[in-house]
């Protein structure tokens, strides 16, 4: 956003200052200057010269010899510009003044050139003429400037006068950073009320006349709003027997300062409305709107319309637009059509100026990929209020400019007005927030300055409608903050109560996981949540497995990452890969990261959201070194119930025969096992790889931080060793459930001390032995109660088809 100071003091007349004064108090309360520039820098000694004779030069062709008057006197300069005429008026500098740069438009010397009298083969010259090149600008700030030669000063000016002045240079243009929250700051208007507000000035906003001929629009035009969402406020107003023709000095010097090239005084005047309001506007040929009607709906899919720059774009049913009785004539809040444009015969035109929805605007300028000054206004969210002060501001200059006749009344399609913001004037919470002791007096002085006034009978802050950043009590104490001065706030410590801080929950469970982990030696890696859903081939998922449902992202970085990963073992395994392929031994990772579940596809809601406990080895270690860990986590997480596995996980990138379903009590929580031998080949890791995961939302509720203390036994333990010929077939934990089923009470504990399978085993069969541990907790025990114990527990064994091995 650039304003030159003289447009600022145009609302805020009393303005008196230096550029660096304006930088360094508009910064301070909150409108941040990012720099600013003279226009006049280096431009000394330029005065207005009448040119009252031409001679030719006696020793060169290209050069002549003028008599030029500069007010209080006549002085002689040789020049080669083509374009001198007896009467003319141009800019003049004199000896030892300065211009900007030369005359063939390159970059500006730091310092400018210094202008010396002299002689030009052979004759005294005593100044020159400029081009406006040579005053630091050009044809793009001042089209009726020739592209080769002198610049002419209107007729009426007066020899010795400062032409940089005339030129409208005596100014300086400041940029800003405005933040997105103050949307009238985008305007001219905006600033200056800021300014006013700064300095203590007072703000003088344009007076707007009534304007309009005894006619009535609504017997010219109809408007129609279809989606009165998308477009909350449409204003049209019609102008008659156009005249077109340039703006006058002083509106081309405010565009050009802003950065705006001039055209002519239609085009000028949108254009100066909008950086004046920050509102947008567009006109359109009232002879080209079919059935002289103008509709505001939204695109078809699949519909191509051709904007102003002769570009077909292609739309779709979220784009709003806006048709005639007909056809589409311009692309809502982004750029009009090619098929209703204003040309050198326009005789009777329509002021559009609407408030479209801001959301929209960007979407839309994205898809069709056209983003224009109109829609970056528009992105921020404008005030429908002001659409009426802008549209009614544009005919009152076509009046003043004599660039038509306005037709009288205006079409205004406004079904939902906006209201004014009401907060709570609660100054005591304010000086709490802000560490001060302000007066309320004085706080509603600086709400008085910025326009927001004080309800006394509700206790309340009215906000504007232009000042939509404005909700809450902390909007307030920003206000006063930034007029009291940021500098005045002294340091202050914060108030509050002391509380402790700890880890929720969840995230203990997680600590316990990663410290685990670590002293395992695993190390933690981290891996994107995006990946390509090629992975599920490497990883030899089947087709129809629901893991390849997976939540598509729109605007990816490329097909690698197009999907969000619902399987934590690619990342897992490609750093397992990169990691053996640099020769790196032993290699043990771990990872705490979510994997994301649609629950319905095409998306409707949110992903499931889990976060998975992964580890991952290969070196030294096996299949029940990766079982321990499990273990040793579900111990420190206080799961002391139990745990079981079953073979029958059905992972179709783990091992066959070395993979197992973790179950707690009797919920699966996870799973592990040794990477399968063509997953290993196509992350070409040349060794047996070993995996883990545990689903943490399954684990976490049967996690427990209470820890209970148990006294030494006082009674004696009696031990019973059992040696069983049992088929292969059965696992030891089935046999391990059997004993705690049938054990009772004063089973304490068992342990797997053999396994042997040999030719003294009968095939199809295996040697297993545990010692049993019996103990009472209130008596000695009996050995009829030991016996009683065994018993149940061969009986359950025997039914299992295993024996007592002789």
């Amino acid at each position: 956003m650039n304003t030159s100071l003289s447009w600022i003091k145009a609302y805020v007349p009393d303005l008196d200052v230096t550029a660096q004064e304006y930088t360094d108090a508009m910064t301070l309360t909150g409108t941040k200057v990012e720099g600013f520039e003279r226009l006049d820098k280096n431009l000394e000694k330029i005065v207005v010269g009448e040119i009252l004779s031409i001679d030719r030069h006696p020793d060169a062709d290209k050069l002549v010899i003028c008599q030029v008057n500069v007010g209080d006197e006549t002085l002689q300069i040789v020049t080669g510009a083509p374009n001198v005429h007896v009467g003319d008026k141009v800019p003049v500098v004199l000896d030892g003044g300065k211009v900007a740069g030369g005359h063939d438009g390159g970059p500006l010397p730091e310092d400018g050139i210094t202008i010396k009298a002299g002689k030009l083969r052979g004759v005294d010259s005593y100044g020159m003429m400029c081009s406006i090149e040579e005053l630091g600008s050009d044809r793009n700030m001042y089209p009726d400037a020739p592209e080769s030669g002198l610049y002419i000063l209107p007729a009426d000016a007066v020899p010795g006068e400062d032409a940089v002045a005339l030129l409208g240079l005596r100014d300086t243009v400041f940029e800003y950073e405005i933040t997105s929250n103050r949307v009238d700051c985008y305007s001219v208007l905006g600033i200056a009320r800021e300014a006013a507000a700064t300095f203590g000035k007072e703000f003088k906003a344009p007076v707007i006349t009534k304007t309009g001929n005894s006619e009535d629009i609504n017997d010219y035009l109809k408007v129609t709003v279809e989606n009165t969402d998308l477009c909350k406020r449409y204003c049209a107003r019609m102008v008659k027997n156009i005249h077109l023709a340039p703006s006058p000095k002083w509106l081309q010097h405010r565009l050009a300062a802003s950065g705006i090239r001039p055209i002519n005084n239609i085009v000028d005047i949108t254009n100066y409305i909008m950086e004046e309001y920050g509102q947008p506007m567009h006109a359109f040929d009232y002879d080209l709107l079919a059935g002289h009607e103008i509709v505001v709906k939204c695109a078809k899919d699949g519909d191509v319309f051709q904007t102003l720059d002769v570009q077909e774009r292609k739309l779709d049913h979220t784009v709003l637009m806006i048709n005639d009785a007909e056809k589409e004539v311009g692309i809502a809040g982004i750029m009009g059509g090619e098929n209703s444009k204003i040309t050198d015969d326009v005789k009777t035109m329509v002021f559009e100026c609407a408030t479209f929805d801001g959301t929209n605007i960007r979407l839309s300028a994205k898809k069709v990929g056209l983003r224009t000054d109109a829609s970056g206004k528009y992105e921020k969210g404008l005030d429908p209020n002001t659409a009426e002060e802008a549209v009614n501001r544009a005919c009152q200059l076509i009046e003043e400019l004599g660039a038509g006749e306005v037709v009288g009344g205006m079409i205004d399609v406004y079904p939902v007005k906006a209201e004014e913001s009401r907060v709570k004037f609660q100054p005591e919470k304010i000086n709490a927030l802000l560490g001060t002791d302000i007066a309320p007096e004085t706080m509603l002085q600086y709400m008085e300055k910025i326009e927001l006034r004080y309800d006394k009978e509700t206790g309340e802050i009215v906000a504007p409608t232009w000042r939509q950043d404005i909700h809450c009590m902390a909007d307030l104490a920003e206000e006063v903050a930034r007029f009291y001065g940021y500098d005045k706030i002294g340091t202050t410590l914060p108030t509050g109560e002391a509380t402790t801080g700890k880890l929720s929950y969840k995230l203990r469970v997680e600590q316990i996981a990663r410290n685990v982990a670590e002293f395992c030696g695993f190390s933690e890696g981290m891996t994107y949540s995006f990946e390509s859903p090629k992975v599920f081939d490497k990883l030899n998922i089947p087709a129809e497995d629901a893991a390849r449902q997976t939540v598509v992202i729109s605007n990816p970085l490329g097909e690698d990452f197009s999907v969000m990963r619902t399987l934590p073992l690619h990342g897992m395994l490609n750093s397992l890969s990169t990691n053996y392929n640099r020769r790196n031994k032993n290699v043990r990772l771990y990872e705490l990261a979510n994997v994301y579940l649609p629950k319905s596809l095409p998306l409707t809601e949110l992903p499931d959201e889990r976060m998975q406990f992964t580890l991952g080895m290969y070196g030294d270690g096996d299949f029940f070194t990766m079982k321990g860990v499990v273990e040793e986590f579900f111990d420190k997480a206080g799961m002391h119930g139990r745990v079981s596995y079953d073979p029958e996980a059905g992972k179709a990138f783990l091992h066959p025969g070395r993979q197992a379903a973790i179950l707690y009590e009797g919920d699966m929580v996870g799973y592990l096992g040794e990477v399968h031998p063509d997953v290993l080949d196509n992350y070409k890791i040349g060794e047996k790889a070993y995996v883990a995961v545990l689903d943490m939302p399954a684990v976490t509720p049967h996690t427990s931080f209470d820890r209970k203390y148990t006294g030494i036994a006082k009674y004696p333990a009696v031990s019973r060793d059992l040696s069983m010929v049992v088929p292969k077939n059965i696992l030891v934990g089935q046999i391990e459930e059997m004993i705690v089923q049938r054990g009772g009470k004063i089973l304490e504990s068992y342990n797997l001390f053999d396994i042997y399978e040999g030719s003294q085993i009968l095939e199809g069969y295996k040697s297993v032995a545990y010692s049993i541990t019996f103990r009472a907790k209130d008596h000695t025990l009996e050995e009829k109660e030991i016996n009683g114990a065994m018993n149940k527990i061969l009986n359950g064994l025997k039914s299992m088809g295993i024996e007592l091995r002789a």
